[in-house]
């Protein structure tokens, strides 16, 4: 049954990456990466690529409702637009595919705490970034406390701390409902909150930093909007905001574990089956 489960799904995912392709939620590159991750996902059953499903369409919905990619300027931030490529789609969601794919081997919950709270973390993160730019004021670094440009990487807000708890809930929501116990739900919602913060430490202390000289203004593109280009200022080469982003995901991976294992040592072992 196998074999027939990962073949329908896969068809159903090209047809979804296809679709998120032509309305622009997704480049080429990208579309491919999601129909493959989505592919993974049923591998482990159709519970996590309906969770998967439901991530996407709620982050995209956030997107467009915020319009966070073109207000206040941050084309000439952020190093990539709204159509996200295959490095997006397997940073924000690839952990969460291969921890699916994992539970058809070896069925632990820690496991399925675990993949949760990456993609939890990878929505309060989006979830952070849109409603932060859109609704909030003026963010500080997380680290050193000082005023950032909007949609600089490691810069908060209240508005986007509140968008993190509800783009976590989201997920959390959507494993509920996909059947996904409460006490997983729960571990793997905190996961994610935990998850973003370590995405804006990590934002603010090892992502590189460049800034235009012509423009006098910080970006993340090599070549910024001015055509100019940018020069390192700070952080390591190359540990850009998609790694920045697997990472972030990562730490919402092992939160998740750390959430089961705190749930289970306080005796609530029900409430994880």
């Amino acid at each position: 049954m196998l074999p027939v489960r990962a073949l329908l799904g896969g068809l159903v995912a090209i047809a979804v990456a296809l679709a998120a392709w032509v309305n622009g939620s997704l480049s080429r590159s990208g579309a491919i990466a999601a129909a493959a991750l989505a592919s993974l996902c049923v591998v482990g059953g159709w519970s996590w690529a309906a969770v998967l499903f439901m991530y996407f369409i709620a982050a995209t919905a956030i997107g467009r409702f915020t319009g966070s990619d073109t207000i206040l300027g941050l084309e000439g931030v952020v190093a990539k637009g709204q159509a996200r490529d295959a490095a997006q789609v397997v940073a924000n969601g690839g952990v969460f595919a291969l921890a699916a794919a994992l539970t058809s081997v070896a069925g632990l919950p820690w496991l399925v705490a675990g993949g949760l709270g990456a993609l939890a973390a990878s929505s309060a993160d989006t979830w952070a970034t849109d409603i932060g730019v859109r609704y909030g004021v003026r963010p500080r670094s997380l680290v050193s406390r000082t005023y950032v440009r909007p949609g600089e990487s490691g810069g908060v807000t209240e508005m986007g701390f509140a968008g993190s708890l509800f783009g976590a809930a989201a997920v959390g929501a959507a494993a509920l409902a996909a059947g996904f116990s409460g006490g997983l739900v729960f571990a793997s919602t905190v996961a994610g909150v935990f998850g973003s913060l370590a995405d804006s430490v990590i934002g603010a202390t090892l992502q590189e930093r460049r800034w235009c000289d012509h423009c006098r203004e910080p970006t993340e593109k090599a070549i910024h909007g001015c055509g100019h280009a940018s020069r390192q200022i700070g952080g390591i080469q190359r540990l850009d905001n998609d790694v920045v982003n697997l990472l972030s995901t990562l730490a919402g991976f092992l939160f998740g574990v750390l959430g089961y294992c705190l749930l289970l040592r306080l005796g609530n072992r029900g409430s994880l089956v």
